[in-house]
């Protein structure tokens, strides 16, 4: 018989059963790096136009201002971030980006080096789903690097992709 959806907590630990690849949406807003990383991220939405989406939580504080910014870099997380993805997500916003080299892109995009994949997106659209919102972004332009695994998150933990095949 299947558990009813009846508890946050339970309904999170099944969702966590899905391998889901991490990506920090970033950009200079008001002259202040800004930075959220989303588990939610999805690319191949369409490829004409480009568009890729993420869920982000209505909650969250970081989006309303990231969502100003004319342009937002996406940076797949690669291996090499590791050690420092929970702090891109973390609640000190000041230290997101301690011991992550970026570069800043003219339009304002964040990217963070060591990405297998970037893309420089602006907001297409953003809709209601519940307690999140689904935002589709257009992409601009992009830059790969499949020499850098992927990290990929599955069940609360991050594993680079490489080891999790």
């Amino acid at each position: 018989m299947l558990t009813p959806c009846t508890d946050p907590r339970q309904i999170r630990d099944t969702f966590s059963g899905f391998p889901s690849g991490l990506a920090a949406l970033a950009a200079v807003v008001d002259d202040v790096p800004t930075v959220l990383v989303a588990s939610s991220f999805t690319v191949g939405v369409s490829q004409d136009p480009p568009l890729v989406l993420f869920a982000v939580q209505r909650s969250s504080t970081t989006w309303p201002v990231l969502a100003t910014a004319p342009a937002i870099g996406v940076s797949v997380l690669g291996a090499v971030h590791a050690g420092t993805a929970r702090r891109l997500a973390g609640p000190d916003k000041s230290r997101r980006f301690d011991g992550v080299p970026t570069r800043v892109e003219p339009s304002g995009a964040v990217f963070l080096d060591g990405a297998p994949v970037l893309l420089e997106c602006s907001t297409e659209h953003v809709y209601p789903a519940g307690d999140h919102e689904i935002v589709v972004l257009r992409v601009h332009g992009w830059e790969t690097d499949f020499t850098q695994d992927a990290l990929v998150w599955h069940r609360s933990r991050l594993t680079p992709l490489a080891q999790a095949s």
